[in-house]
């Protein structure tokens, strides 16, 4: 029993990464090339804050993920000085 199965288990990745992995379409909104790169943002927050982001983000009709963007992109908004 020292042969590995070729049989694929439940969980397991497709040998080829495109066809796990979909790129999201571009949005209209990024008017920059470098905007259309992106970095993951890992955070804690609580359940109930978790819920409360959800079912906002629900209501205006949009992704957790843009409207989080949106967000810090007005808090922090782009240094005209600083490169991209």
């Amino acid at each position: 029993m020292t042969e590995r199965s070729t049989r694929r288990g439940f969980a397991s990745r497709p040998g080829d990464a495109e066809s796990w992995i979909k790129a999201p379409e571009a949005h209209a909104r990024r008017a920059d090339e470098a905007s259309a790169f992106t970095a993951r943002l890992t955070i804690d927050v609580t359940p109930a804050l978790r819920g409360r982001i959800k079912v906002a983000a629900f209501r205006r009709g949009v992704t957790v993920a843009d409207m989080l963007r949106d967000l810090l992109a007005r808090e922090f908004p782009a240094d005209p000085g600083e490169p991209s």
